[in-house]
């Protein structure tokens, strides 16, 4: 895995050079949003990110339309563009997607190859010692990148972009989860046990580990959404 995905975009002068200024600005925006920096109902300037990332406005307009294709903004024209708040109803779809993906690609790394799965195996070895460090931030990072790994290792890499494209809400779902005491030792738990499955065969205990991995954050909703009422 390149390093460069762990790299957090920030708006610096003359800093967007390599593919379409338009594609970067969108991704930058997406993992501030995301990442919960730009927050849920939060107001954002066209005028002032183009001066931020040192561009004219057109290629955050593009940006911004892409994100609004994606549910992730709201662009009220000639009046305002804010960050649209959390979709419960969204997240719930693009889990049962990625569920669905998830479990198939767990079942087909166990019956194959098991050194597909060593760039996943370095990845929870990263994320453990973020999470050693208290990096919240890289070990979320790091959290999509161990999922990007086994699609990569099942071969199935496109499905994994699909789903991230719809996966803004229940990202952001799971980084509201994420500081809650135990939660991620909960993910490097599950994590291992995924892996460990894989390793020993198991089909069964690889597809259990993923479904008890993936619907932890779905059950805390009412408690989530209880103490950030505002973000949805």
């Amino acid at each position: 895995m390149d390093d460069d995905l762990l790299s957090r975009a920030r708006p610096r002068q003359g800093g967007i050079k390599r593919v379409s200024a338009s594609q970067q600005i969108h991704d930058a925006l997406r993992e501030r949003i995301v990442m919960l920096e730009f927050k849920p109902g939060q107001a954002l300037s066209r005028a002032e990110l183009a001066r931020d990332y040192g561009v004219s406005q057109t290629p955050v307009r593009d940006a911004m339309l892409k994100l609004e294709e994606e549910g992730l903004l709201l662009i009220f024209p000639q009046s305002k563009t804010e960050v649209s708040k959390i979709d419960l109803v969204h997240a719930r779809e693009t889990q049962f997607l990625r569920l669905s993906i998830e479990l198939e690609v767990a079942r087909k790394l166990a019956m194959g190859r098991k050194e597909d799965i060593a760039p996943a195996r370095k990845i929870l070895i990263r994320q453990e010692m973020a999470l050693e460090e208290d990096n919240l931030d890289v070990f979320a990072r790091l959290d999509m990148l161990f999922h990007h790994a086994l699609c990569e290792a099942a071969g199935v890499a496109n499905l994994w972009q699909l789903v991230t494209s719809r996966s803004g809400h229940i990202d952001r779902l799971r980084n509201l989860n994420l500081p809650d005491p135990g939660k991620p030792a909960n993910i490097i738990h599950y994590h291992r046990a995924i892996l460990d499955a894989i390793e020993d065969g198991d089909p069964a205990a690889a597809e259990r580990a993923i479904r008890e991995h993936l619907t932890g954050t779905l059950s805390q909703v009412r408690e989530i959404t209880a103490r950030y009422p505002e973000f949805f």
